[in-house]
């Protein structure tokens, strides 16, 4: 007889929502971002952009609804939801770990709290019932969407493990001997780069791949200089390469003080304060390095080669010829206030912040009187125009040749139409009197000024480091553009050829004997920012005289130094056209064949660290005008990518000569760039709540231009960068086949997320890199606080130390008196930056 069926027992109805908390906050939450995603995916589909965020939205608040009504299908749908963005996601970024981060995170923290038994009860509200659809739906779709977490974290793992951004390989060996370094003994360091080449190589060999790991700290001096006194502008750093000549150790601070020390030690020799004026007109205030005379080679009685005619006056038999008396402030006098002396075999030259360069005896750091007709300095505002103390200085060491001193300076960007010259000039090294100079608004005009004259107003200036080959007699100037940086409508036919170029001139005369220029018609702030490394490559079996620029647009420009010629090919692009009103864009521009230009931005490389702010990234990259690089400034706002912070800064490259190699530190940072038309010439148009106090200036105003500027980096509304990471690298090259050997992502977010985080995203560094001859780099510049040394070959992280404070210098190497090779750097970090304060000098070296 047949069994009857069981009478079916209703399930009883879902208790009230507001029963069960953890799913009445899901059910909110679900709701906010569905709301979210929908509003904001709608304005980008308007915009042009993916529709993948409507549909989120639509999916997440259906999720929503059905939980509400505790239906089980709310688990298959999350479970659909979370797979097809993680398929998604895949084929926007594949195994990229921080892009596939940003996509899911919330959605898989989302998914988990849907897993909790306390969401379960109430999507399951009659566990009693066996084989029911409600009971059959809940557990399918739990299983669900639990395997589909698990394979998101899998996929996570495995993009963890991958490194989709690097470059393998290995630099080739030895391709040459070790060329003499300039009179500079291996074991010192004479100028920035160690010599007047520029390559920031130590020809040293004690600290190898195999010991580096054993690097010890040897001493740790103090300078008592940090940022934040009265009058500091917020970029106030300390950026200094310390020299090394005999057993000192010679340095500046951002305030001015030259300090000796001793360098196998580190104890304090001698200090010397030029006591710079207050109330100066500073956009930055730094000091990344003094410049060193040895007083040998040619005599005070052997001559400079003659002027001929049209040519600024030279010296002759060691005595100058009178030189017009040109106008300028005074200054304080250095020798009245401090310990000088008639007997200087040797020279220190210091660049102030107020406009002077003062010599000084290297033994005891007293002013030598007989540079500077008896004051022991040089006034850098004579004959300028628009004197503000402080709107120009040397922030970068001067040249030092054996016969002739070239001191350039840095201009106030984006202040005004009315600054100071960009002039370059060449001094007698001992005595300070003035040789000839440069005029990069007259570049071809070598007529000294007249009294009552002044040299161009707003000109190119030289504010990064210069090299100079003295066997040939030249001095390597890197060039900016004349302010305002993104107007150009009034630049004369001069300016436009030497803007953001490299220039030579001749070291004797001035004259001009070549340009290269590397930005043309320059609008966004690309100026030449890095000092040129001077290198000699086997080439086609030819020992080539090169010369390696970097530019802030990711370009190594291998030229031949003698004729400025491309070693390595550069052709000329097709560039985005149509500039503000007023201006001009040039048709094209220059591309090496050795170039980290990055790839053009676009919706799927937008970033945050959530779908949210990256939502707000796509939404805002879509509204800013963004054609690829050398899109021109726009009043509707444009996106500068690569940024005017730059691929390449200040810090430049290394070079090994013997390898003929380059340890490289690229960095990539998006930039907005907004023109806002002025009304008048005073108006503040800019600035807001960050008016200027004291005598700062007022930056990015441009008085007397047509248009303020309003400038930043592209991020997110979390305040993070709106493009995915890695921002920052180390990559060698290989500079006679013009390759990119090998690429690394390089340091960790670890100071500068709101928690401690070790991960190697690869961040920005600002401070150049170091090569020894034992085949280990350092570098000390990244935004998290580390010393690091790498394999030269490779670009393996072979070890680390942790600074007390920002490291954006560039170290040194030398060898003590102990025997014993050193590694110096100076962390005192970058207050643009960001990165923490400090005042340390520190050295490692190998345990005794």
């Amino acid at each position: 007889m047949p069994t009857a069926a069981p009478p079916h027992v209703p399930s009883p109805p879902p208790p009230p929502l507001t029963q069960h908390g953890l799913t009445l906050l899901l059910v909110v939450l679900l709701a906010v971002a569905a709301l979210v995603l929908f509003a904001g995916g709608g304005w980008l589909l308007m915009l042009g952009g993916t529709p993948y965020y409507v549909l989120s939205g639509a999916a997440l608040g259906f999720v929503a609804l059905l939980l509400v009504q505790a239906q089980p299908t709310a688990l298959w749908v999350y479970a659909g939801f979370v797979l097809a963005t993680l398929l998604w996601s895949l084929w926007e970024v594949g195994l990229a770990w921080w892009g596939l981060a940003a996509r899911g995170d919330v959605f898989f923290v989302l998914g988990l709290l849907m897993l909790l038994p306390a969401v379960a009860r109430r999507l399951s509200h009659d566990p009693q019932v066996r084989g029911t659809a409600s009971s059959m739906g809940w557990r399918g779709g739990r299983g669900a969407l639990a395997g589909v977490l698990v394979l998101y974290l899998g996929v996570a793992v495995a993009s963890w493990v991958v490194d989709p951004f690097a470059t393998q390989g290995s630099l080739p060996g030895p391709r040459g001997s070790l060329a003499q370094g300039n009179g500079v003994p291996a074991g010192e360091w004479h100028a920035y780069g160690r010599t007047g080449h520029g390559q920031r190589y130590a020809p040293l060999a004690q600290i190898t791949p195999e010991n580096v790991g054993q690097l010890e700290e040897a001493w740790h001096f103090r300078t008592g200089d940090l940022r934040g006194q009265p009058g500091d502008p917020q970029e106030t750093t300390f950026e200094v390469t310390p020299l090394k000549v005999g057993d000192h150790l010679f340095l500046c601070t951002p305030h001015q003080q030259v300090i000796a020390l001793d360098a196998t030690t580190g104890e304090e020799l001698w200090r010397f304060d030029p006591k710079i004026r207050s109330g100066l007109a500073l956009q930055h205030l730094t000091c990344r390095g003094l410049s060193y005379w040895s007083g040998q080679g040619a005599s005070a009685a052997e001559s400079v080669a003659p002027a001929t005619p049209g040519e600024a006056p030279v010296a002759v038999g060691g005595k100058p010829p009178a030189a017009p008396a040109l106008s300028g402030p005074e200054l304080p006098i250095a020798a009245q206030d401090s310990p000088a002396t008639d007997n200087c075999p040797a020279m220190l030259y210091m660049p102030t912040a107020d406009g002077r360069v003062i010599a000084l005896d290297p033994r005891s750091g007293e002013v030598c009187r007989s540079f500077g007709e008896g004051t022991g300095q040089i006034n850098l505002w004579r004959g300028m125009p628009n004197v503000k103390l402080g709107g120009y200085y040397s922030t970068s060491p001067v040249v030092a040749t054996q016969r002739v001193l070239v001191v350039g300076g840095t201009v106030l960007d984006n202040v005004s139409v009315n600054e100071p010259s960009g002039v370059v000039r060449g001094y007698d090294v001992r005595t300070g009197a003035l040789l000839w100079a440069w005029d990069p608004a007259r570049p071809d005009d070598q007529t000294p000024l007249q009294p009552g004259q002044t040299y161009s107003a707003s000109s190119p200036n030289v504010w990064s480091i210069m090299s100079v080959d003295e066997a040939l007699g030249l001095v390597y100037l890197p060039l900016g553009n004349p302010p305002p940086d993104q107007w150009g409508g009034k630049r004369s036919p001069q300016v436009e050829r030497v803007g953001s170029s490299v220039v030579a001139l001749d070291l004797a005369t001035g004259r001009l004997r070549w340009v290269f220029q590397t930005v043309h018609h320059d609008l966004w702030d690309y100026d030449v920012p890095s000092q040129p490394t001077l290198v000699d490559l086997n080439i086609q079996g030819a020992s080539v005289p090169a010369l390696v620029q970097p530019t802030k647009q990711g370009e190594l420009f291998v030229l031949d130094r003698r004729t400025g010629k491309p070693v390595h090919p550069v052709r000329e692009v097709p560039v985005p056209q149509g500039a503000a009103e007023g201006d001009r864009t040039a048709p094209t521009q220059p591309v090496s064949s050795i170039s980290f230009e990055p790839e053009p931005l676009h919706g799927a490389a937008m970033w945050g660290a959530t779908p949210f702010d990256q939502l707000g990234c796509r939404i805002a990259l879509k509204r800013l005008r963004y054609e690829g690089r050398y899109t021109p400034p726009s009043t509707e706002g444009s996106l500068v990518y690569p940024g005017n912070f730059g691929v390449f800064n200040w810090g430049g490259i290394a070079v090994d000569p013997v390898r003929q190699v380059a340890f490289t530190t690229p960095a990539y940072l998006a930039f907005t760039s907004q023109l806002v038309p002025r009304p008048d010439d005073t108006a503040l148009m800019v600035q807001g709540d960050n008016q200027p106090k004291d005598d700062l200036p007022a930056l990015n105003e441009n008085f007397g231009a047509p248009f303020a500027v309003k400038m930043g980096a592209f991020t997110s509304p979390l305040g993070l960068p709106c493009q995915a990471p890695p921002w920052g690298y180390v990559a060698g090259v290989d500079l006679v086949s013009g390759e990119v050997v090998w690429q690394h992502r390089n340091g960790t977010v670890r100071d500068l997320a709101p928690v401690p985080l070790p991960f190697k995203m690869g961040v920005p560094s600002l401070g150049g890199p170091l090569i020894t001859q034992g085949g280990v780099a350092f570098l000390s510049g990244t935004l998290d606080d580390y010393l690091r040394a790498y394999d030269l070959s490779t670009g393996e992280t072979l070890w680390q130390s942790r600074l007390p404070a920002g490291g954006q210098a560039t170290p040194m190497s030398y060898q003590g008196r102990d025997g014993r090779q050193y590694v110096v750097v100076a962390a005192g970090g970058h207050g643009s930056l960001g990165t923490k304060a400090g005042d340390s000098v520190i050295a490692y070296a190998l345990p005794k």
